[in-house]
């Protein structure tokens, strides 16, 4: 309320709850938790300044210390408050986002493989003519002898070969 006792709403819209605070806090700190999971590699695609990169290097060394581990990862939520965290924030996504899209081809080849080894040759052209480059020959051997395997019942070592194959074809 100012002076004459009336509201003023122009103050109000700058008042944060102590709710949206926390929320904020805990949003912080579990995007740092997600740093502090990352690989070595993965870390180093995300452009982290060096006492956040320091910060979350001791918490992976000290993962086993469990009340030293929650104080360093308070800290690099605190941290992280006092940094602009979308250039980490697209990192992240963007790792994320490649983790899916390998999946995904993972999960094509896959497919790609059991319908070979149902269908034969039929399969085989439908791989070739999304992958031209594959070898037709290497793709007919695998299946025969995949086919082989199994009507002999043993272990289907061709199968797993023809998806290597398949995987290094996609991502050529």
């Amino acid at each position: 309320m100012n002076h004459d006792g009336n509201s003023n709403h122009a103050d109000d819209d700058f008042l944060i709850s102590k709710s949206q605070l926390k929320r904020d806090a805990e949003a912080q700190q579990e995007l740092g938790l997600k740093l502090v999971n990352l690989s070595d590699g993965k870390l180093a695609k995300i452009p982290l300044d060096e006492d956040l990169f320091d910060a979350i290097k001791l918490a992976q060394r000290i993962r086993n210390t469990r009340e030293g581990y929650r104080r360093q990862l308070q800290l690099i939520g605190k941290m992280m408050r006092n940094r602009d965290t979308s250039a980490i924030e697209r990192g992240l996504a963007e790792l994320e986002q490649s983790h899916n899209d390998q999946n995904a081809l993972f999960h094509q080849l896959e497919k790609y493989r059991d319908h070979i080894l149902a269908d034969g040759d039929a399969a085989i052209q439908q791989f070739l003519a999304a992958y031209p480059h594959a070898d037709r020959q290497k793709l007919r051997q695998f299946y025969r002898q995949a086919s082989k395997q199994q009507q002999q019942g043993k272990a289907p070592a061709a199968a797993r070969e023809l998806f290597k194959y398949l995987r290094e074809v996609a991502t050529v």
